[in-house]
């Protein structure tokens, strides 16, 4: 199966792996720069079920992040996420306009375990799409301190001045 898929194709997949009665979880965000703290959580993650759905942020959500992001373009995140062992689906999102289209999908695809870090601030907005579907919200890791793209931006930033 290939990993990078539509969200139609991420909905057709969620539905053929229900029927063999396998468990999905779903983990959202952008996973622009790649480090160590988000993939301890896409390991923790894939702990509560047999599929992790990675539903991946399109480009033009992370300009709310701030100036210059993302740095990697969906296409590329989603390329490197694909290598990650742990990770089985990752479902490029586009046009998610409001808290309705999320929904959609998350009824669409119906996990079992939506993966979440200590202090989500989407925490409440996740348990009430869990509870949509009969799912639960699971908080998989802590924050690692000093480990965030944020962070990672401007380090590089500083030694090129």
């Amino acid at each position: 199966m290939n990993k990078i898929l539509t969200i139609q194709q991420g909905i057709k997949a969620a539905r053929k792996l229900k029927k063999q009665n396998k468990t999905i979880i779903i983990a959202g965000g952008f996973f622009d720069i790649l480090h160590p703290g988000h993939i301890k959580f896409l390991e923790a993650a894939k702990k509560y079920g047999d599929y992790l759905f990675i539903l991946l942020e399109e480009d033009t959500k992370a300009l709310k992040k701030g100036k210059g992001r993302p740095v990697n373009s969906q296409e590329n995140r989603a390329k490197i996420l694909s290598a990650v062992q742990n990770v089985d689906c990752i479902v490029l999102l586009k046009n998610m306009t409001n808290n309705q289209t999320y929904d959609k999908i998350i009824v669409e695809i119906h996990p079992d375990v939506i993966a979440v870090t200590f202090g989500d601030p989407n925490l409440k907005h996740k348990q009430r799409q869990a509870k949509l579907v009969q799912g639960k919200v699971v908080n998989v890791i802590r924050r690692i301190d000093n480990r965030s793209t944020t962070k990672y931006i401007n380090l590089i930033a500083n030694k090129k001045q």
